[in-house]
């Protein structure tokens, strides 16, 4: 029971990491349901399988930064990172009670929220052209910390503050995508830091680990591509009235 509940989770993962929805969010609530005691650290791995989706639909992208490491795209990139991981450390235990689920309903609708007025700023902005400087870059970094919280949309929310600083769509999405790297990198070492420093020992399936990764690397690349061509085409209000149905949800079963 445990590795086809981890499959769905992988699932979950792949479909809801680059959908405005958030996929920390789903994996705690499903967690909880599935009785998954693990969470974080299971969270951790499927973030890492969706990172490397970004790594091969984004590959032309990231190496043309390595070759070129003081290009803008490359400087905003790291100007992005640098108020994430501020605001991750200075809010460090507060996220890890966070993934024990108590505040998630309310995060839900905190996106479902910024994703309203996101739709309300694309509308009068339909065509505009500006792209990502490092004004915005830091913009939408301090954004990504604050969506660190479970239940917050990490694509959402950096999508929604690109859009707020009069980005092209498309282009936001993009940058939204790629400024997950080396979050999720920095995230993955500090768990395996936290792990090899304690006697702690990992309570979960490795088989069914094993499986959800590939299965949320698989769909994951299929909801990259689904995402940038519905930021440019669809309405975020479908996604903030499905946020809003998910947290009433929450509320319910937990």
């Amino acid at each position: 029971m445990e590795i086809i509940a981890l499959i769905f989770l992988g699932l979950a993962q792949g479909l809801t990491e680059f959908l405005p929805i958030s996929s920390s969010g789903h994996l705690v609530l499903f967690g909880k349901l599935f009785n998954i005691e693990e969470t974080l650290f299971v969270s951790i791995i499927l973030h890492v399988a969706t990172l490397l989706s970004v790594c091969i639909v984004f590959r032309k992208e990231i190496f043309y930064m390595i070759k070129h490491p003081f290009s803008e795209q490359t400087m905003n990139l790291i100007l992005a990172t640098i108020p994430t991981c501020l605001i991750a450390l200075l809010f460090m235990p507060f996220i890890e009670n966070a993934f024990e689920g108590k505040f998630l309903a309310i995060s839900f609708l905190i996106t479902a929220i910024m994703l309203l007025f996101a739709e309300r700023r694309k509308e009068k902005y339909p065509y505009s052209n500006n792209t990502i400087n490092y004004k915005t870059a830091l913009w939408m970094g301090f954004i990504q910390g604050i969506a660190i919280f479970p239940g917050i949309s990490r694509s959402g929310a950096t999508i929604s503050a690109g859009l707020f600083a009069k980005t092209n769509k498309k282009e936001c999405a993009s940058f939204s995508f790629l400024m997950s790297i080396p979050i999720i990198f920095l995230s993955l070492i500090m768990e395996i830091f936290k792990i090899s420093k304690s006697n702690y020992s990992l309570n979960v399936s490795w088989i069914g680990l094993i499986l959800s990764f590939v299965v949320a690397f698989l769909v994951g690349i299929f909801s990259i591509k689904l995402m940038i061509n519905l930021t440019n085409k669809s309405n975020l209000k479908y996604f903030s009235l499905y946020l809003v149905f998910i947290a009433i949800l929450t509320v319910v079963l937990l």
